[in-house]
């Protein structure tokens, strides 16, 4: 196991009917600015729920998130911000929501000439806005870490940063929000959660085996509930636990003295920044292609996956490696979610092009190994 340092200030509010105590999370002396995304939030009664437990603090609103946030919407925030000496953010949405607010947290605090190079060039970020939220999603698992993801317009990029500074002070979940969520993004928030996990888990063997079994204890517990959440979007303990799975996806319980990957992540955000594909969806299309690319180095902890997930029994460790990303690839199916580019239009071509000439301009060196440069990201999106 290696060495690590943890860090999690993040208070979780769980359960039902929890909304209402933002009343005692935000002080009373500090001026709210509730950042929201397209308006879900009014027709699924949250809006309401927050307004009420606020109705004793002041607040402004500013509404428009996008589901891949753009910085120039948010930078719209921090002149919001810097105009009416705004002392607190609440994110209510979801993860994308979330993610805007950490970076308009920091974006506000910025001393140097461009946010954007939070970003870009990785500037320290030194100070951010103390934020909350009410989270609606289960995906991101942005509720209880210090990630942001941020898309340009400018230059079709989605980049991402991460600071303990823009870790929220709490974070309200409600399973009963999501019941009305469209199911595309239900199905969505389970591919992002699976992906999250074995972006941590399905890398290099280091006698974690604590570790470990959280990691497949998420997965077997997504393959379990997502059947149920699918046939009944009103079953609360499904929500629940999917929910509860989406968090722990990515606060790093399970990746603490374990080697990570993220290559997935980092080639689905070009795919998204390029075509406009969900993430959920660039992830599923990735995934699999490229744990069979880097199968050699892979294959211990994908026959793990094989046998503890989906019982695999075959003893050769390479064979149920290839089975492990069969099969999960099948799920993914299995809750309609396509995981192909053709699937959406896109040529792979095309696609593998354009990324290799982006990575090769970022000098990119991906994966827990550092061996995915640009041509073999060419050779993973073709293979897409």
């Amino acid at each position: 196991m290696n060495n690590f340092e943890f860090y999690c200030p993040t208070r979780v509010v769980f359960g039902k009917d929890t909304i209402k105590q933002l009343e005692h999370l935000i002080s009373k002396d500090k001026k709210i600015l509730i950042i929201y995304g397209g308006g879900s939030i009014k027709k699924n009664g949250v809006y309401n729920q927050v307004k009420e437990a606020l109705k004793n603090h002041t607040t402004l609103e500013f509404g428009g998130i996008e589901p891949n946030p753009r910085y120039e919407t948010c930078m719209q925030a921090v002149e919001l911000i810097k105009k009416e000496n705004i002392d607190f953010l609440l994110a209510v949405g979801g993860g994308s929501t979330l993610d805007g607010t950490k970076f308009i947290a920091a974006a506000s605090k910025y001393e140097g000439d461009d946010p954007w190079d939070i970003l870009e060039k990785g500037a320290e970020v030194k100070n951010a806005l103390p934020i909350g939220d009410v989270i609606t999603l289960p995906a991101t698992g942005s509720e209880m870490n210090g990630n942001s993801v941020i898309s340009k317009n400018a230059t079709d990029e989605k980049l991402s940063f991460c600071s303990e500074k823009v870790y929220p002070q709490f974070s309200i979940i409600d399973p009963q929000v999501t019941y009305s969520l469209p199911e595309k993004q239900t199905i969505n928030g389970i591919v992002d959660t699976y992906v999250h996990v074995m972006e941590q888990f399905a890398t290099v063997e280091e006698n974690t085996p604590l570790q470990s079994y959280w990691a497949i204890g998420i997965i077997k517990t997504l393959v379990q509930e997502a059947p149920k959440v699918l046939k009944n979007p009103q079953d609360y303990d499904a929500r629940a636990n999917i929910f509860w799975c989406a968090t722990c996806g990515l606060n790093y319980w399970f990746s603490l003295g374990c080697t990570q990957d993220w290559a997935t992540h980092m080639i689905g955000h070009e795919l998204t920044a390029f075509y406009g594909i969900d993430h959920g969806q660039s992830l599923a299309i990735v995934l699999p292609r490229l744990w069979r690319n880097q199968k050699a180095s892979k294959f211990e902890k994908l026959a793990d996956l094989a046998r503890d997930v989906y019982h695999v029994k075959d003893s050769d460790d390479f064979k149920a490696a290839e089975l492990a990303i069969i099969k999960t690839e099948e799920f993914f199916n299995s809750i309609g979610m396509k995981t192909k580019l053709s699937d959406y239009g896109i040529n792979p071509e095309e696609a593998a092009q354009k990324i290799k000439e982006r990575f090769e301009k970022r000098g990119c060196k991906l994966g827990e190994h550092g061996n995915i440069d640009a041509q073999t990201a060419y050779e993973i999106i073709k293979s897409c």
